[in-house]
């Protein structure tokens, strides 16, 4: 089970679960075309398509359960999905300081907690739980300081997790990504300010989707148990933390 599985991180991260042979519930929340024409591109039969507004409880649990019942049971949960809404603090009004701070915490991490607590219930042992944060919940987000926290609290969430869900042989990583090349980030890349933002690395470079999908297909995978609780970073020495 993937969420903002249509594009993106996402996509290359159902992309490379269905390589392996695995049947993959690809969540969206409005972009029904993109799912669909991922499903009829992904190897395999039996993938499923479904949709829910990950800052509503009621639908993340309709979600869960039709994935469950789509997949025969959920053994992998990624909860990818996630929104970034500019908000500086000194160049927006409070009601809009609120706003975006509601659907930030909603989606980024309400959701995530959310659909974490109805995974478990369809996950048997050696289920696995991998959350996409941000490098932003460590060097912080200046211009969307919601999402920094949002990706904070997911780092928390993983690690209070994976004590909690280790006596059921489940696990939780992390990945932390720095800035990667999707849709969401293609128009800073392509501004004059792209290449301060490829800079950042040392490499020159930003990161693509597979290379995060391919530390999450590792945390989900059975050689990964004893890095339950671990965060990634995945940021091509952009921010190093110690």
């Amino acid at each position: 089970m993937v969420t903002g599985a249509s594009r993106g991180i996402g996509r290359a991260i159902a992309t490379a679960f269905a390589a392996e042979g695995d049947r993959v519930a690809i969540h969206h929340r409005n972009s029904p075309e993109l799912a669909e024409r991922l499903r009829a591109e992904l190897p395999g039969e039996g993938h499923a398509v479904v949709r829910a507004d990950l800052d509503d409880p009621d639908a993340v649990r309709r979600m869960i359960d039709s994935a469950a019942e789509a997949l025969g049971g959920i053994d992998v949960l990624v909860n990818n999905a996630g929104v970034f809404l500019p908000h500086p603090i000194m160049e927006v009004s409070y009601e809009e300081w609120q706003a975006a701070w509601h659907q930030t915490l909603g989606v980024n991490l309400l959701g995530a907690a959310n659909a974490t607590w109805c995974a478990v219930r369809h996950m048997p042992r050696g289920g696995r739980i991998i959350n996409v944060s941000s490098r932003g919940a460590f060097r912080g987000e200046p211009d969307g300081p919601a999402y920094g926290a949002s990706k904070a609290g997911m780092n928390a969430l993983g690690q209070s997790l994976a004590i909690a869900l280790a006596p059921r042989g489940i696990t939780v990583g992390t990945v932390a990504p720095g800035f990667v090349e999707t849709d969401m980030t293609n128009e800073d890349l392509k501004a004059p300010r792209g290449d301060a933002i490829r800079a950042q690395s040392p490499f020159g470079r930003v990161a693509m989707p597979e290379e995060i999908a391919a530390a999450v297909l590792y945390l989900a995978s059975p050689a990964a148990e004893w890095a339950s609780g671990t965060i990634i970073d995945l940021n091509g020495a952009s921010y190093l933390r110690s």
